[in-house]
This record gives structure tokens, C-alpha cells and sequence, in this order.
């Protein structure tokens, strides 16, 4: 079994606060808009850490992770990626990566909008942790914290911490 804390959109700001909250996490994985490099190398020095770029990402965070992650996690197959959508309203682009590595972890971010929910069509589990930084519309920072076990997703929590 694996433990996974879950985060987006912090926005070159890193609240102290996600190391307590991540501290019986194995990985952590990052849906995009790290904002810098420091949140990044703080993340890693930390835990072993999976991210993608989001769109404000510059070409240094591009160069240190990647559009989209596709992989197992135990035996779950797992998609991160930072815009996507929802379900039902999936972009092209999204559908395509979707039909063809049939993830039953779909992870993204961007809209600052913590959404945890079944997409039956597609037979997996969407995952937009909210935003963990300063910047944006948001009243509240989230992150999610849940396990793997096997292929299956257990123990989902949502943690809020005041902007």
C-alpha cells in the first residue's frame, strides 16, 4: 500500500503546513502550476515527488517535469495532467489521453476547484485537489491525501487549510 498526498496550483507559494499533513505520505504527486522551482525542490528534498507543468509553469519547471505522467501505482493506472476538465466536458485532447492509457486515476488541476468524482463513461476516478498556493479566486487551500492499495483507491481525505 501506498500513501499519496495530492496538490495543484501553488503558485510559487508552499504552506509549511503540507509537511505535517504529508508526513505518512510515500509520494507526492503535483498537478501543475508549481509557480518555481523552490516548491519543487522543497517537495522533493521531502518525498519522492511526481508533477506536471501547468500553464504559468516557466521553462525551467518544463524542463523538470513533463506535460502529462502516465503510470501504475501499485496496480492502479494513473493519468496527471494539469487542464483537463470534467467529466462530461473532458477536452479533446484529455479523451484522446484517456481512451488510449484507460487510467482508473485521473488527476488534474487548474481551475482552483477541489472535485473529487466518479466519470462512470470512462470507468475511473477524477481528482482535482483545489489549489494549494496564495494565488487565485479561492477561499480556501486544499490537499488530498489518500492510499493505493493494489488498484484500489482508499482513505480519501481532504485537508483545508485557511488561505
Amino acid at each position: 500500500m501506498k500513501n499519496i498526498g495530492l496538490l495543484s496550483d501553488t503558485h510559487s507559494f508552499l504552506d509549511k503546513r503540507v509537511f505535517k499533513h504529508f508526513a505518512n505520505c510515500d509520494e507526492i504527486w503535483h498537478a501543475g502550476d508549481i509557480g518555481s522551482l523552490e516548491v519543487l525542490d522543497q517537495l522533493q528534498a521531502f518525498k519522492p515527488t511526481r508533477a506536471v507543468y501547468g500553464n504559468i509553469d516557466n521553462h525551467k519547471i518544463r524542463a523538470s517535469t513533463t506535460e502529462n505522467l502516465i503510470f501504475k501505482c501499485e496496480d492502479l493506472p494513473v493519468l496527471i495532467t494539469h487542464i483537463a476538465g470534467y467529466p462530461g466536458k473532458y477536452s479533446a485532447r484529455v479523451q484522446q489521453l484517456i481512451a488510449e492509457h484507460k487510467p482508473k486515476l485521473f488527476i488534474c488541476g487548474h481551475s482552483h476547484i477541489l472535485k473529487i468524482m466518479p466519470s462512470r463513461p470512462h470507468k475511473l476516478l477524477h481528482m482535482n485537489p483545489g489549489a494549494a498556493g496564495n494565488h487565485g479566486f479561492h477561499s480556501v487551500k486544499t490537499l488530498v491525501r489518500f492510499s493505493v492499495d493494489g488498484d484500489q483507491i482508499k482513505n480519501v481525505e481532504v485537508i483545508e487549510l485557511a488561505k
